[in-house]
């Protein structure tokens, strides 16, 4: 199959399939006589790996490592360790992603209006620290 349908049946751009190869991630293929690429069916299951792999939090990186330690005879057991730490990494941006959430939650509540000169009661930022530094700065 050429780009275009590769890149339909696998749901990337052909852009994409350049930059995979680029990368080492797909394989460059055979090329018709008229020099189009021919991509087989494994091309397809292959960009269904990576995206997969991606919406688990792996970078490129990471698949590209995991993709060549699956292709050999012995594979490791290495996915199982990255996923737990990729799921040990997932868990600490979540306690961040939480406590951003619980202070904008209470920006949000006090009703604070400037970063700089908040006149909400019981302000949560601390804008008359952060004013002392911005004259400083100037």
């Amino acid at each position: 199959m050429r780009s275009g349908e590769l890149a339909a049946a696998a749901g990337v751009n052909v852009q994409t399939l350049r930059y995979y190869e680029r990368r080492g991630l797909l394989p460059e293929p055979d090329r018709s006589l008229g020099g189009h690429r021919d991509y087989d069916e494994d091309a397809v299951a292959l960009l269904r790996v990576v995206k997969a792999a991606q919406r688990l939090g792996f970078t490129l990186d990471e698949v590209a490592e995991l993709i060549d330690t699956g292709r050999q005879r012995h594979p490791s057991p290495d996915l199982q360790v990255r996923a737990r730490a990729k799921l040990e990494e997932v868990d600490r941006r979540m306690e961040d992603l939480n406590k951003i959430r619980e202070g904008l939650v209470r920006v949000i509540d006090a009703r604070c209006d400037s970063l700089t000169n908040c006149t909400c009661p019981d302000c949560p930022i601390p804008f008359i620290a952060l004013t002392t530094v911005t004259k400083g700065l100037t």
